[in-house]
């Protein structure tokens, strides 16, 4: 069984930008730079996100250099500068997963596909004890 990577609030509208966010769909917290190949899609149109760690944004390429940790409960954001409007959207996100605890070759870690698609609401309430990666606590 996969994890949805894509919660019923997981997507936000915030001071005219789009926020899509990605639940970790795996069984253990992984380092950040273990998220590759990040590709957004909204009611098919393909997005050029960036990635909200706090007040700071980087594209998705500079993961690889971030030191911080996707914990199990929390979601990354993925951020694109034009609002969606109210309603209902289709969202699609791929990705792979670098698990680097797990070999996939003989000199290369597991990389693992994901990719999922949903309608979800604008800003749908939703009780969630998620933190979004990098913010503070």
């Amino acid at each position: 069984m996969t994890l949805s990577a894509l919660r019923d609030d997981a997507l936000r509208v915030r001071a005219e930008r789009t926020e899509v966010r990605v639940s970790l769909p795996w069984i253990r917290s992984l380092p950040l730079a273990s998220l590759l190949d990040v590709a957004l899609r909204i009611d098919g149109a393909t997005c050029d996100p960036a990635v909200a760690l706090g007040a700071r944004r980087i594209s998705p390429a500079e993961l690889s250099a971030e030191d911080a940790w996707w914990y199990l409960q929390d979601r990354v954001v993925l951020e694109i500068p034009d609002a969606v409007s109210p309603g209902i959207h289709e969202v699609s996100v791929s990705f792979r997963l670098e698990i680097p605890y797990l070999p996939g070759g003989p000199a290369e870690p597991l990389r693992l596909p994901f990719s999922f698609t949903r309608d979800l609401v604008a800003d749908a309430a939703a009780t969630s004890v998620s933190l979004d990666v990098g913010s503070a606590a």
